[in-house]
């Protein structure tokens, strides 16, 4: 047992009772227990294969790759509208867990024993399209170059971002905040100050400088 978990546990408010029950189902079925961003997390050989997620109205194991799991009950659900290979089993009591201790029991030793090799079949990205970034780029082609050089999933962090702005003067707004960066060769989450201990991906070291 990792005493980091243990800790969590003993502090929640909420869920302790089912995250007690729900911890020794996972540790029985013989996941490695470890404390990773700020929540228990379970993995088997170095991998990860589910983490904690308590809420308001629920608590889930969010499935790594549950996308590539068998579920004909349709019981593992996306955790957001452009998640694409994570899922979560969504719990409600200890009564609720005990009656689905055996599909957990299925579903982590499906995602423990599936080939690492075999690429995960999840459902195609939906598309996104932007109209604003559209216009901006018929204004200004080296920013539409840039943009179509970035890998694919730093061009749809952007997407993401920009689409969800309902008003489209926010829209533009985002698209002029991120235009150096964009020309720069960043994703909306990579470092831009170079102080970063975790490249290329920002951890918050530029707001060292405004203290400065």
């Amino acid at each position: 047992m990792n005493q980091d978990v243990t800790k969590y546990i003993n502090r929640s408010k909420q869920w302790k009772e089912e995250l007690t029950v729900i911890r020794e189902i996972l540790l029985d079925v013989g996941l490695t227990e470890e404390y990773k961003w700020a929540a228990p997390c379970y993995t088997y050989n170095a991998k990860n294969v589910l983490i904690v997620q308590p809420f308001k109205e629920y608590f889930a194991l969010g499935f790594f790759n549950g996308a590539a799991l068998t579920d004909p009950k349709g019981l593992l659900v996306k955790p957001g509208e452009h998640t694409r290979f994570g899922r979560q089993l969504k719990l409600t009591n200890t009564q609720d867990i005990v009656k689905k201790t055996a599909i957990i029991k299925k579903f982590i030793k499906e995602a423990i024993t599936k080939d690492a090799s075999i690429p995960i079949k999840a459902e195609a990205a939906p598309v996104i399209e932007v109209e604003e970034l559209k216009a901006v780029f018929k204004k200004n082609a080296a920013l539409k170059k840039a943009f179509e050089s970035l890998t694919p999933g730093r061009q749809r962090g952007y997407l993401i971002f920009f689409s969800g702005a309902k008003q489209s003067e926010t829209r533009f707004a985002r698209i002029e905040k991120y235009t150096n960066q964009i020309l720069c060769g960043k994703g909306i989450t990579d470092c831009t100050c170079g102080l970063s201990k975790r490249m290329p991906t920002c951890d918050g070291s530029h707001k060292l400088l405004n203290k400065n």
